[in-house]
C-alpha cells in the first residue's frame, strides 16, 4: 500500500530502501521526512499529539497521491504519516516518490507535502511546560498549496 497512517515510529532509511526497490530502473527518487520541532507557537515543545479520522485520513491521502500520479510520470509513491503522541525530534511524516526524471520527482514530492499539510485531516496539539495548545492552520501552508 502506498499510504500508511500509523502510531509506531519508522525508519526513513528503511522506507527509502523499500521505495528504491519498488522503483527499479527509476532515474530519480526524492523524499521528505518531517520531524517534531522543539518549538512552536507557545514556545518550547516537548511533544506533539496528532489526532485523525481513521478511514477519512487514508482516503484523503490516497486522493492527494492520485492527483500527483496524474500530474507527473511517477513509478511509485510512498506516504507514511504517524498519529498519537510524538516526542520532539521524532519523525512525523515520510513522503517519497520515484520517477524516470529528477524534476518530476522533486515537484511531486513538494506537491504531496504541500497538499498533505492543508488537506489531510490531522489535528496537532503542541505539548510543553505550559500545557497543550492546538495548532491553527497556517496561512503560509495554504499559500504553498495554492502555488500548484
Amino acid at each position: 500500500m502506498s499510504v500508511q497512517v500509523q502510531t509506531p515510529s519508522f525508519s526513513a532509511a528503511q522506507l527509502l530502501d523499500q521505495l528504491q526497490a519498488r522503483c527499479a530502473g527509476a532515474g530519480a527518487v526524492a523524499s521528505f521526512v518531517g520531524l517534531v520541532r522543539d518549538y512552536g507557537d507557545a514556545g518550547e515543545v516537548r511533544a506533539l499529539f496528532l489526532e485523525h479520522y481513521p478511514g477519512m485520513t487514508e482516503r484523503a491521502l490516497a486522493a492527494i497521491e492520485a492527483e500527483a500520479r496524474a500530474r507527473w510520470p511517477l513509478q511509485d509513491v510512498l506516504i507514511v504519516h504517524r498519529h498519537g503522541l510524538l516526542q520532539a525530534s521524532e519523525p512525523i511524516v515520510f513522503v517519497g516518490v520515484g520517477s524516470a526524471h529528477r524534476q518530476a520527482a522533486f515537484e511531486a514530492c513538494a506537491y504531496l507535502m504541500d497538499q498533505l499539510k492543508t488537506r489531510a485531516p490531522f489535528w496537532k496539539k503542541e505539548m510543553g511546560e505550559q500545557g497543550g495548545q492546538w495548532v491553527d492552520a497556517r496561512a503560509s501552508d495554504a499559500a504553498a498549496a495554492q502555488r500548484w
